[in-house]
């Protein structure tokens, strides 16, 4: 249901974005040479202009402009939006200016700059949120774990979800009070929706009475899908073996052409990369032999793909290797240094890693590779921590993006918990299209200096 409706949403605005430039630009026309442009003038305009909108849309995708945390939070439309057209004018510059381009645009370049700018927030701020808008259906909510609590109270303090929780009931250990409550609960409040956690084993009695209530014309959806699809992690809480049977695996056709296409496209592209990051290779090795004249490159072994060792490269950042030994207070006794400071910041220290993706130690996506030490606490003190090893681990992955407490050279189990949420999303919806996502959120990250 939120899946479907997150998907309509970033449709209609991709569409409306595309209408906003198209008629910006036959504004910008007009407004140019003071009459409504004819077909042929259009046409020749659109031809160069159209690469350019593709370009724009790319732009809007990596900032964020069509995930659902922008269509929540409003307040970070007016930002993001001038953000991406800054960034837009630009590229048109360089594209009309430096560019052998058959036509000269140039004069309408600014007056087109200032319409799609007012055309896209119109649309944003004003158009799409009376679109968008929708007469929420009552629910019942039937759980009893932390994320049942958290998915209440994100769905009933925001009204574009479609729904509103009426009430919230905790399941019993007797099948028949638990189907009496969710029946009277459903009739005394007229709810056309239950959304129910079906991992949890006191509600497994009760699903044949939750099927029979689908007849009625009563939507019955999981918790737990519905949980991921608001907060793009999984509920740590509802995982377990019939979880992990259903969603790890996939067909294995699909599987074998996906990993095969991805091995491709990860070779094709860190081999460019890897040769474009040699130029900064002489700057970074100047810059840590004047600070303290030590080594250019530290080596760590990490946990790879089926819990193998992997040997990452790095360029060094703190005075010494701690290769994930750390002390008893569980946090590295070793200093970051001043240029370490930088070359982190800037993500310039991972480049070298590049070169670990053409052996295909790592995936340019996929979960962070962890120090072996640590892999052996977060094994004992997390359950199923080890799924994450069913897959490559890559440079920049579904955590990495999303999960806003990444632990550093730390024993920090309770965020490493969290992490995982992300990572086990990542292992049961992996796709070209969430690796795509995952890769321009990075780009955007890095260039924005939020890091990764």
């Amino acid at each position: 249901m939120i899946h479907t409706k997150n998907s309509i949403y970033t449709a209609i605005l991709l569409v409306g974005d595309l209408v906003a430039y198209l008629f910006s630009l036959i504004i910008a026309l007009a407004i140019r040479y003071g009459e409504m442009p004819g077909r042929s003038l259009i046409y020749l305009h659109l031809s160069p202009f159209a690469i350019l909108f593709i370009v724009f849309i790319i732009i809007n995708f990596s900032a964020g402009l069509y995930n659902k945390r922008s269509l929540l939070s409003p307040n970070r439309i007016p930002g993001l939006l001038v953000r991406t057209q800054t960034i837009a004018v630009l590229i048109s510059v360089a594209f009309f200016y430096f560019l052998p381009v058959t036509i000269s645009p140039k004069a309408n370049l600014f007056i087109y700059a200032v319409i799609s700018t007012l055309l896209l927030a119109l649309w944003r701020m004003v158009i799409f949120p009376v679109i968008s808008s929708a007469r929420s259906q009552r629910a019942v909510l039937v759980g009893v774990n932390g994320e049942i609590k958290e998915l209440y109270e994100e769905i009933n303090t925001r009204s574009r979800y479609g729904i509103n929780f009426v009430e919230k009931l905790e399941p019993s250990a007797n099948t028949e009070e638990t189907v009496s409550r969710i029946g009277e609960a459903v009739r005394r409040t007229g709810a056309s929706v239950i959304v129910v956690d079906l991992h949890n084993k006191m509600v497994e009695a009760a699903i044949p009475f939750l099927y029979s209530l689908i007849f009625s014309g009563v939507q019955v959806i999981d918790a737990g899908k519905l949980y991921e699809g608001i907060f793009d992690r999984v509920p740590l809480s509802m995982v377990g073996e019939r979880w992990l049977v259903e969603n790890t695996g996939s067909s294995a056709v699909g599987r074998l052409v996906y990993d095969v296409v991805k091995r491709v496209l990860d070779i094709a592209v860190a081999a460019i990369l890897g040769v474009i990051s040699l130029i900064f290779y002489p700057f970074v090795y100047w810059a840590i032999r004047i600070e303290d004249k030590g080594p250019l490159f530290i080596y760590q072994d990490r946990i790879g793909k089926n819990g193998k060792l992997v040997r990452i490269i790095k360029f060094r950042s703190m005075t010494s290797n701690d290769g994930g030994n750390y002390s008893a207070s569980g946090k590295s006794e070793l200093q970051i240094t001043r240029v370490g400071k930088f070359i982190r910041l800037t993500r310039i220290d991972e480049l070298p890693q590049l070169w670990n993706v053409l052996r295909g130690d790592i995936s340019l996506v996929g979960p962070r590779p962890e120090f072996p030490s640590l892999v052996a606490v977060y094994e004992k003190e997390i359950p199923y921590y080890n799924v994450r090893h069913l897959i490559q681990p890559g440079l920049s992955g579904w955590a990495q993006i999303y999960h806003s407490a990444h632990p550093h050279h730390a024993v920090a189990v309770n965020d490493t918990r969290d992490k995982l949420s992300y990572d086990l999303y990542y292992v049961k919806h992996r796709s070209f299209l969430l690796d795509l996502r995952i890769a321009l959120q990075t780009f955007k990250a890095l260039i924005s200096k939020s890091g990764v």
